[in-house]
């Protein structure tokens, strides 16, 4: 009898460890991706389709439909002139967007942003015209006033309670107000054409090797980086991407990156704004997906019970989404005044705040939290300023210029909800 069981049992054991050994191949599929080589992300693509997985396939897809159409109807919109004119309007919005992404992945709102971005643009101009502070210190300072005011109202929202919604929208006011008060009866403070603000949006990197250096290093930077993370995980033991692979994935960026820099080339150069904003995208990206802090924001917009179990700061972490909020609010407000030279009682409000949570949401950033990049600010944005841009060479009135931004909103937040809905149906949610 004994020796039966024990021998039942062994035979159990051996099962028991053949289903093991399939169960771990089963629950990681990269490795069959891998194996079976193209055909196996074919596969993959179909399998993150169906769950409701598209990432930013169907902005990019957006963005070239719309280009395509822009292009056919007028010869002038995909001209290097037009293209690098766009590429540094959107850098404004792209920043307060930037910012909007921190506080959607909370899954929350921040609807004090357009007003933030006028305040800073304003005290800039107060302090560097009007009182004749050093423009660096103006600078600082300008961008502080956002960073504090955000923090102001993450205080509200993460240690008194009040609804994010409630706290921001008596910003929106409140900042406004400060504003027209700081500008005065005059109105409108010209900023110096040569000074620091100005030239954000005016400066340009003549000498050709400035794009030309600036598209290798990405290029250099990206394999770099992707071949390096794949030689940790292999020493890790777990899924990494081929060699193969990686060489291509760098091939395509590449070709985008050098087509893009003969572009700029052609017109008056490499923008310093494009520079910046591509820096910040990076850093902030990083910071997102590689930092204890940036975990910390994603598990927060995942579950706000389940973080505060885990031993995160809540209330830490909104007041400082908040104060990101606010700090890139005043940055992108910078980059505004100096797109038009001066700081005036108009600045922050009309379509900003609409179209920087616009950008992020139709950049693929969900509105319900917990997934995004800030790279979806980018896209975005680009959607846009395109939009815009493509109206304007058709002479279409602003009227329509909104409804069409509304429609492609909607449509988005539309995607993200059947999105969500699909991932929960697949058991992905």
């Amino acid at each position: 009898m004994s020796i039966d069981k024990t021998s039942e049992t062994a035979s159990h054991e051996v099962e028991n460890k053949e289903a093991a050994a399939k169960a771990v191949t089963a629950v990681d599929p990269r490795l069959l991706v891998r194996e079976q080589g193209l055909a196996g992300y074919v596969g993959e693509f179909k399998r993150k389709m169906k769950s409701g997985d598209l990432g930013s396939i169907p902005v990019v897809i957006g963005l070239i439909v719309i280009w395509a159409i822009f292009a056919s109807l007028n010869s002038n919109f995909l001209t290097a002139g037009n293209i690098s004119d766009i590429s540094v309007a959107m850098v404004g919005t792209g920043m307060i967007a930037v910012g909007i992404v921190f506080v959607l992945l909370l899954g929350e709102i921040d609807l004090s942003v357009g007003s933030l971005s006028g305040v800073a643009g304003a005290t800039f101009a107060v302090l560097s015209v009007t009182h004749g502070m050093n423009e660096w210190l103006a600078f600082v300072l300008a961008i502080l006033t956002g960073t504090v005011a955000g923090a102001i109202q993450g205080f509200f929202f993460a240690r008194i309670g009040v609804p994010a919604f409630a706290v921001t929208l008596a910003g929106l006011l409140f900042w406004n107000g400060l504003m027209l008060q700081i500008l005065g009866s005059n109105g409108t403070i010209n900023l110096d054409s040569e000074g620091v603000v100005a030239k954000l949006t005016s400066y340009y990197f003549t000498d050709v090797a400035a794009a030309y250096a600036l598209a290798a290093v990405v290029t250099v930077g990206f394999f770099l980086s992707s071949y390096l993370g794949n030689k940790r995980r292999e020493a890790a033991g777990v899924p990494s991407r081929p060699v193969g692979e990686t060489i291509a994935r760098t091939a395509l960026l590449g070709i985008l990156s050098f087509g893009v820099a003969i572009m700029y080339n052609q017109y008056k150069g490499l923008p310093l704004a494009v520079v910046i904003f591509l820096a910040v995208l990076l850093v902030t990206d990083f910071v997102l997906r590689r930092t204890a802090f940036g975990r910390k924001i994603f598990a927060l917009g995942g579950s706000v019970e389940a973080s505060r179990r885990a031993g995160i700061s809540v209330e830490m972490i909104r007041i400082s989404v908040f104060s990101i909020s606010g700090t890139f609010a005043a940055i992108g407000g910078l980059f505004i005044a100096s797109k038009i030279a001066s700081a005036n009682q108009g600045a922050g409000g009309g379509d900003l705040l609409m179209n920087a949570i616009a950008a992020a949401v139709i950049g693929g950033t969900s509105l319900f939290g917990g997934r995004g990049r800030t790279w979806n600010a980018l896209l975005g944005v680009l959607v846009i300023v395109s939009i815009q841009y493509g109206l304007a060479l058709q002479g279409i009135a602003s009227p329509v210029q909104y409804m069409i931004t509304g429609g492609v909103l909607l449509a988005t937040v539309v995607i993200d909800a059947v999105t969500r809905k699909t991932q929960k149906s697949a058991g992905r949610a």
